[in-house]
């Protein structure tokens, strides 16, 4: 556990250490969503059958959260019950005590690399011979997208993984939304798109997700390697084409003759297979809530599924934390505003002389909501990823305080010139004001926690 439980400890107070109450309700969130508290009542029975004793269990996994599912999972499953396993999280994202019957491998995230396609390799061929009296247990969270890579391949032909990483990394940098990402990541894919349950069948297939998707659609998460799929290559084409996605012509051809189209729903192969969301950002949002009550603040939940380019979102945050501040409408102070959802950052063109950034959605929402607070007396944020990591940097999120503006001043940093290179971290760094907390092990995607006094 990266953290101590929530009320562990004394609550800090919200007037006297406003950083100190952000951070609790962030670690609120993320106790919620901790495998080793959530997996255990979801896991199936191990396989029985009087005529079938010999029956396998097999648990394969991906995403930022599934070496600690893994260790739960083993944790929660009888000693004495037959398991083995394979399964992929990023680099850095193993928890400190290891598994025994599951093997945990790491790869790269979130642009693919060689080896997340050699793991996707090796369960591909562990799912194969299956039968009916088995058990397959699919952990999946979010990052699992990019962990399990295997680009699609036809007769005579096949994408390869420089030009999936070369895709990935384009699509990324778009401001295309997650479902337009993974609807094209499945669809160039030979693991993801309900294609993994396809080599388990005719094994019973039981899927045990973190969301870290707006909506919780199972489809999404990871790119629904053991789930059937309902977009169409068409529709991964109109993605390419809208975000202007270059792919090989080869690629391209195959999509528009439906060569790689995935597996669909109504198939009688589907009827084994089950799907239990076992953690969901709306449940880490209300843990949050009910740790802001405890302290005595009303805790306002605006949405689990927030969309949208995170600067633009930052800013509408600001217009309401304002209203509360200025007007007490439509909630009044002393309050906490609570949302999380799944916002996009666009790349601007890199200018002559001038370096791009770096930084990821939580820190760009901080600089849209600085930027709009203009120093607000009394309002305080924290935005950060509960996965632990902000894009690739090696901090969770930033804070935004009343003074930051006029700290960043003092420092000779700039906020225009940061949000017109992408470059929240720089623009926090400069001041201490990121947040890092390390690998959580789990994803419940975006946290933003606005304190109003």
């Amino acid at each position: 556990m990266p953290h101590p439980a929530p009320h562990s400890a004394p609550l800090p107070d919200p007037y006297t250490n406003p950083r100190g109450f952000l951070a609790m309700l962030f670690w609120a969130a993320v106790h919620r969503a901790q495998p080793g508290l959530v997996l255990a009542e979801h896991l199936p029975s191990p396989p029985s059958h009087p005529d079938h004793q010999d029956a396998r269990t097999l648990v394969l996994g991906a995403g930022k959260a599934s070496a600690a599912m893994a260790q739960a999972l083993e944790a929660a499953w009888p000693a004495t019950a037959p398991l083995r396993g394979l399964v992929l999280t990023r680099y850095g994202h193993t928890p400190p005590e290891r598994s025994g019957r599951i093997e945990i491998l790491e790869a790269a995230h979130p642009v693919p690399d060689a080896a997340g396609m050699q793991g996707a390799q090796r369960m591909l061929a562990m799912a194969q011979g299956l039968g009916v009296h088995d058990l397959v247990i699919f952990l999946i969270s979010g990052g699992a997208s990019s962990l399990l890579s295997l680009p699609a391949q036809w007769p005579g032909g096949g994408l390869l993984l420089a030009d999936k990483q070369r895709i990935t990394q384009a699509l990324l940098e778009s401001g295309a939304t997650i479902a337009e990402i993974n609807c094209v990541r499945k669809h160039l894919s030979a693991i993801k798109g309900g294609r993994l349950a396809l080599a388990c069948a005719p094994a019973r297939v039981v899927t045990l997700a973190i969301s870290d998707v707006p909506g919780d659609d199972p489809a999404t998460i990871g790119s629904g390697p053991t789930i059937p799929d309902s977009s169409s290559c068409a529709q991964a084409l109109q993605v390419l084409q809208r975000y202007r996605i270059d792919v090989p012509k080869d690629v391209l051809q195959r999509l528009q003759d439906g060569t790689l189209e995935t597996p669909k729903p109504g198939a009688a192969h589907w009827k084994n297979n089950t799907v239990r969301l076992i953690a969901t950002p709306q449940q880490s949002l209300e843990a949050a809530a009910r740790a802001a009550r405890a302290a005595g603040l009303d805790a306002h939940i605006l949405s689990d599924a927030m969309e949208g380019e995170s600067r633009e979102v930052g800013r509408v945050h600001a217009a309401l934390a304002r209203a509360i501040a200025l007007r007490g409408q439509p909630f009044s102070r002393p309050c906490v505003l609570l949302s999380g959802g799944e916002t996009t950052v666009t790349l601007r063109p890199q200018q002559p002389g001038r370096p791009r950034g770096k930084g990821g959605r939580a820190g760009e929402f901080c600089l849209g909501l600085a930027q709009s607070l203009q120093g607000q007396p009394g309002v305080y944020a924290l935005a950060a990823d509960t996965d632990g990591i902000d894009g690739v940097q090696d901090n969770a999120g930033a804070w935004v305080t009343p003074d930051t503006l006029s700290r960043a001043a003092e420092k000779g940093v700039d906020l225009d010139d940061c949000l017109e290179r992408n470059d929240a971290y720089g623009y926090f760094a400069a001041m201490d004001d990121l947040f890092i907390t390390g690998p959580t092990y789990t994803n419940v995607n975006d946290f933003r926690a606005i304190l109003v006094l």
